[in-house]
């Protein structure tokens, strides 16, 4: 009895503590409303003229399995061009999914939230 209890309980924290869910990039779309981890390799990006930065993961734009998307308010968090210094590099990301005209997406607004692999 004294095991079940102590079992009901670790249950329970886990539980509670919000685990993120690691996933591959192929079914990030199946994760919307999700916080996930996704660790991918960067085929491509691009700052708009807005100061937007969109990173392209698991392929090429338009078929790219994840879009993460830098605002241009969180921009100067990140170092150096993230749309040229990623490019062809594995990175994790980890977010909440959202779903932007059909296609998964990653909002980033700290550099805490993407680690390039070495």
């Amino acid at each position: 009895m004294k095991f079940l209890c102590i079992f009901s309980l670790f249950a329970l924290l886990a539980d509670a503590s919000g685990a993120q869910i690691s996933i591959a990039a192929k079914d990030a779309k199946a994760h919307i409303g999700d916080t996930i981890t996704i660790t991918d390799k960067v085929y491509g990006g691009k700052l708009l003229s807005s100061n937007m930065t969109l990173i392209d993961l698991g392929g090429y734009y338009p078929n790219q399995l994840l879009t993460v998307m830098i605002p241009p308010a969180s921009r100067d968090k990140f170092s150096g061009k993230p749309e040229v210094d990623w490019k062809g590099k594995q990175v994790t990301v980890t977010g909440k999914v959202i779903d932007y005209k059909g296609k998964p997406e990653i909002v980033v607004t700290e550099a805490s939230a993407v680690k390039v692999v070495k």
